[in-house]
């Protein structure tokens, strides 16, 4: 089995760490928490909350609500985040080949396990326990007796007292009679149905997601778009291809597998995409319960090994009405992590739940926890062999460079990247320590449109595990700015003497970042800002070794500092 045996025990002494309080953190955990806002996470109090609690990206989920609120709600989160001085990208979620039921009254539906339900695409008729209407045509074309459907709010919760759990008995005309094999109650506006592994002959990238992303994505210049229900790599490329008409080039595409169409062509698709999200609430109708575990460990290992970011979906289900998951939440929470994953999405935990600040900060410990077991010795065994000999330039390097942090203990790896992937490389590697990025704008980039914006790369480098980006820019003059307006989403930035304040540029106001760079080159330079920034949130003490990796040249470059108090 791929993925097995990622934990590191040492007994006695994890067996009585277990009682031992534990340490305060940095960082809430290295991997990373995407939260979806929504209804009960849409104020900026309750979003800066789960940005200090361990959110790290923030996802926008467009199957429901339209862009009027989600901008509101975007808008919070720009408040928010200027408020606690953190990055947040923005994850745009597109709803893709749904079939949704509507439910026009809005009324609660109760339907009794062993009676029947006509599913029909007449939308004129009213929902009952007897009927369903459903928003596709094609329906009864595609299914046969004995298939299986599920319907469900936000899909399936794993409780069936919210979901239902029909099996086709047979087709009339464009009607679909099905047997109710579990009572369940459907409330709302709108419910999923999910036909289990049967190809719906409608786009992954549908009419209404190329209009969102041309807008209300292209407006908030979004940094990955998640696209659901990706079935193949021409998918990714279509998706790409429309990104590049709208200037979204720099958007990265994390294709979200969650069938089975999805995970037989799971190696195409990584290939094209820039990460990959683990679906596990549809994967879990798709498949046979007992195989789901088994996606998940061959689809993180796969992600591990070509160096690519991944996230797994539903783990704590039952925060949605809890304060605490069960057991087996937490448990599986800390498998994922053991397992490789980079992140964890929470979808209706943060959208709807009660207590969505509790979710993220819940969900943050057991990852933070699971870290300090993970054995990442052999994981990077793992993937040098999978590299294989002889290895690319910056490959070999950056494999030394966190071997060498890990030899010498180093505190943080330092590297420089203009796009993010020097920093994604080191990350494959899984340094057990943080990687503070430092990014810098391309040779001939406009200088303005770099202070002003920020970098799409430098927010992206929050979806992966244990990188953390800090903004540089040195100019040939003896002072730089690094401006971000409240139009973009600020993050922890530091300037190297510690001269930070606020003007107006143009009509914004605007928080600077000023360092007189004295003559320093731009390796310097972005040293003293990520050490300086180090010392300042406590990653850093004197004494301390940091592993610096960058680029200088044709060559890469690998180098171990010793930090002391004179170095300010």
């Amino acid at each position: 089995m791929q993925g097995g045996n990622h934990m590191l025990l040492e007994e006695p002494v994890r067996l009585a760490s277990v009682l031992a309080p534990a340490k305060p953190k940095v960082f809430p955990s290295l991997t990373k928490i995407v939260g979806t806002l929504g209804p009960n996470s849409h104020s900026v109090e309750v979003i800066e909350e789960c940005l200090t609690a361990g959110m790290s990206v923030a996802r926008f989920d467009f199957s429901w609500k339209d862009a009027t609120y989600h901008q509101e709600t975007l808008d919070n989160l720009r408040k928010a985040a200027q408020n606690v001085k953190k990055l947040c990208p923005i994850m745009l979620d597109t709803v893709g080949p749904e079939i949704q039921v509507h439910n026009s009254t809005g009324g609660a539906i109760e339907l009794i396990g062993g009676n029947h339900v006509t599913i029909t695409p007449d939308l004129s008729k009213a929902p009952s326990a007897d009927i369903l209407p459903i928003k596709f045509g094609d329906l009864a074309k595609v299914v046969k007796k004995g298939d299986t459907l599920f319907i469900g709010q936000y899909l399936f919760t794993g409780s069936e007292t919210t979901s239902l759990w029909l099996e086709v008995t047979e087709t009339s005309g464009a009607e679909v009679i099905c047997y109710v094999k579990n009572t369940a109650t459907l409330s709302g506006p709108i419910f999923t149905l999910h036909v289990s592994q049967v190809h719906i002959s409608m786009p992954t990238l549908s009419e209404y997601d190329k209009q969102v992303i041309s807008t209300w994505g292209l407006q908030n210049s979004v940094d990955i778009i998640s696209l659901s229900h990706t079935r193949s790599s021409e998918d990714v490329r279509e998706l790409r291809a429309f990104l590049k008409s709208h200037d979204l080039q720099d958007t990265q595409i994390y294709a979200k597998v969650e069938n089975a169409e999805g995970l037989e062509h799971f190696d195409e698709i990584l290939q094209e995409a820039d990460g990959i999200i683990i679906s596990r609430g549809d994967l879990g109708i798709d498949l046979p319960p007992e195989r789901v575990f088994m996606s998940q460990k061959t689809g993180i290992h796969k992600c591990n090994m070509a160096g690519k970011p991944v996230i797994i979906t539903r783990v704590v289900d039952s925060m949605i009405d809890n304060l605490r998951p069960t057991r087996a939440e937490a448990t599986d929470v800390a498998n994922a992590v053991l397992d490789g994953t980079d992140g964890i999405l929470l979808g209706a935990e943060t959208l709807r739940g009660q207590y969505p600040v509790d979710a993220v900060r819940t969900v943050g410990r057991i990852c933070a926890e699971a870290e300090t077991v993970y054995n990442q010795s052999l994981h990077f065994k793992k993937v040098v062999r999978h590299v294989g000999e002889p290895m690319v330039h910056e490959e070999s390097v950056a494999s030394s460079a966190v071997r060498s942090a890990m030899k010498v203990k180093a505190a943080a790896i330092v590297v420089f990247t203009f796009s993010g992937r020097a920093a994604r490389l080191i990350a494959k590697y899984r340094a057990p320590m943080p990687v503070l990025a430092v990014v810098f704008p391309r040779e001939g980039s406009d200088p303005s449109k770099w202070r002003s914006y920020g970098t799409t790369q430098a927010r992206q480098c929050f979806s992966v595990r244990g990188v953390y980006p800090l903004m540089g820019s040195t100019d040939d003059v003896c002072t730089s700015y690094l401006v971000i307006p409240e139009q973009v989403l600020l993050f922890p930035m530091l300037s190297i003497y510690g001269g930070c304040g606020c003007f107006l540029f143009g009509d914004l106001r605007c928080n600077y970042l000023r360092a007189e760079t004295g003559g320093l080159t731009k390796e310097e330079y972005g040293i003293k800002l990520a050490l300086n920034y180090g010392r300042s949130v406590g990653i850093i003490k004197p004494y301390d070794r940091v592993i610096i990796f960058e680029k200088i040249g044709d060559s890469s470059v690998v180098k171990i500092i010793e930090c002391d108090d004179s170095e300010r």
